[in-house]
């Protein structure tokens, strides 16, 4: 896989994808950045958080299950000092639908653990919770 990335000026950046889609990234104006686009970190948990939601909708699917309703929280800790990667990570999904717990439990774990490439590629301890219909369930 390859992406492209041009400089657009101070501190923004372009991306395009081998999917034929592009993304803009800038730096906050603390640094220089207009503020013109999400900061790569941000983008980092975005990613993380969507290849998981992918995966969960598909093996779920897979299940023969309905997703009625679905949403996450992802949330980030990051290390003080440089280079300030991300050192927690944890994913809370909300999901909508008749969809038996232990179903769930099992798409959440087959995620994080084996199919997500993205949490997988990041050097942080990754958590999880989920809540079904309002009720939340823990990750053991």
């Amino acid at each position: 896989m390859k992406v492209n990335v041009t400089w657009q000026g101070k501190m923004r950046f372009e991306t395009e994808t081998p999917s034929g889609h592009t993304v803009t990234m800038d730096a906050a104006p603390e640094v220089g950045g207009e503020n013109k686009g999400p900061r790569p970190t941000e983008m980092v948990l975005s990613a993380v958080g969507t290849c998981s939601a992918i995966d969960i909708v598909d093996i779920l699917r897979k299940m023969r299950l309905n997703v009625e309703g679905f949403a996450m929280e992802v949330e980030g800790e990051r290390a003080e000092d440089h280079p300030r990667r991300f050192t927690n990570v944890h994913m809370h999904y909300v999901l909508k639908g008749d969809l038996p717990e232990e179903k769930v439990r099992r798409a959440v774990r087959l995620s994080v653990e084996k199919y997500c490439s993205v949490s997988n590629s990041l050097n942080a301890r990754i958590t999880s919770s989920f809540e079904i219909n309002g009720k939340r369930y823990e990750m053991d």
